[in-house]
């Protein structure tokens, strides 16, 4: 990795970013059925929340409408969060290629964060806003109250996409230690559904099962996201939240830049 100003290292971020938005608008059938996934799984998930509040009014201070509404936010995010397994990096370094990424004149994980970039933009909108507005029409749906509030969901939904494509790129890594990481890669992936409150709201959960997800990152990639939404955050809870979020972001990323270090450092040991 070589050392390039400024000017142009960020020149060349928005290139790639650019071709990588590009290239993922080329995948329009793709891009098509995974929409109509998400829809439609959604649509089973009302369904489930309907049928489970029955004439309750809210269940852990979520309405019914709350309800409905974070689950059409999870299915929206999946794309735009690579939420099912992503082996991209792990690919390149069983492949050998990494060896002439590391080579190019761009931080290695800039190199990937570009890229990235451009495929989230475009997944957030081709599927995430399209999927908010189909539920929109059919469900009861809650928005935010107040241009503020409409802010900060915009800083966490960026600062949810830093964080989720920082551990990406950390685990992925593991590929430097071990022949086939696809095991370690699935059992965090798993974990990150759980404790992200993807699958159901953590609010659902008894308190020592909040108190344990909260001592990971994966919070911030969804449930802050989804409460900041719902207006169920606001003030000085909502502002320690988006904190929270971008300390854990720093951290993973920092974490990270040690792991490829360290994985970079064996790879030459090993003749790579």
């Amino acid at each position: 990795m070589h050392a390039t100003p400024a000017p142009k290292t960020m020149k060349l971020f928005w290139e790639l970013t650019k071709r990588s938005f590009k290239r993922q608008l080329t995948y329009r059938a793709a891009t098509l059925a995974g929409l109509l996934t998400n829809f439609f799984f959604g649509i089973i998930r009302a369904g489930i929340l309907i049928a489970l509040y029955g004439t309750r009014q809210d269940v852990a201070g979520l309405s019914l409408p709350d309800a409905i509404t974070y689950a059409a936010l999870t299915q929206a995010v999946i794309a735009y969060l690579s939420f099912f397994n992503w082996t991209l990096i792990m690919d390149t370094i069983y492949t050998g290629d990494i060896s002439s990424d590391l080579l190019k004149p761009m931080n290695y994980f800039r190199f990937w964060l570009s890229q990235d970039l451009g495929r989230a933009i475009v997944n957030l909108f081709l599927r995430g806003v399209i999927v908010m507005v189909g539920y929109a029409f059919i469900f009861d749906l809650t928005f935010p109250n107040s241009g503020w509030q409409w802010l900060a969901l915009g800083i966490s939904v960026i600062l949810s996409w830093v964080l989720n494509f920082s551990w990406r790129f950390l685990i992925n890594l593991s590929a430097f230690w071990t022949p086939n990481a696809q095991g370690i890669t699935r059992f965090f992936f798993i974990g990150m559904w759980f404790f992200s409150g993807f699958l159901t709201p953590l609010r659902y959960f008894p308190n020592w099962v909040v108190r344990v997800s909260n001592l990971t990152p994966f919070p911030s990639m969804i449930n802050t996201v989804a409460e900041i939404y719902l207006n169920v955050l606001q003030g000085p809870e909502l502002v320690q939240a988006v904190l929270v979020q971008l300390g854990w972001a720093i951290a993973i990323i920092l974490a990270g830049q040690l792991v490829l270090r360290a994985g970079v450092r064996r790879l030459v040991i090993l003749g790579g």
